[in-house]
């Protein structure tokens, strides 16, 4: 029997690239990057269990959906960051580039 790739493994590998490249996008983009593909990896790696000699691409899968989890994690802390941030100044305090600047520095003087 011939050997086959996984139809996924590239598309989830290219995924969990993305979702670490944009979770600094305030964390929104590489989430939904990311949970998409742990989502297509799932089929992949269940067609991996039945038949491992038969597929060849398995390492791009493996990388690609430890890259998703990655990117998920770095984006749950990004949104988290962002989500303090927007506590401690407040949102107009963001909008305003000077009133910042003096914001943090009074928060750095506590």
């Amino acid at each position: 029997m011939e050997n086959q790739k996984l139809p996924n493994a590239t598309a989830v590998l290219i995924l969990g690239i993305l979702s670490i490249l944009t979770c600094c996008c305030y964390g929104i983009i590489g989430l939904i990057l990311g949970i998409i593909g742990l989502a297509i990896s799932k089929k992949d790696l269940l067609l991996y269990r039945e038949n491992p000699t038969v597929y060849t691409n398995y390492s791009n899968l493996n990388i690609g959906r430890i890259l998703c989890i990655i990117g998920i994690a770095l984006s749950i802390l990004t949104i988290i960051y962002f989500v303090w941030i927007i506590m401690t100044f407040g949102l107009d305090t963001l909008q305003d580039q000077e009133l910042l600047q003096q914001k943090m520095r009074e928060y750095m003087d506590r």
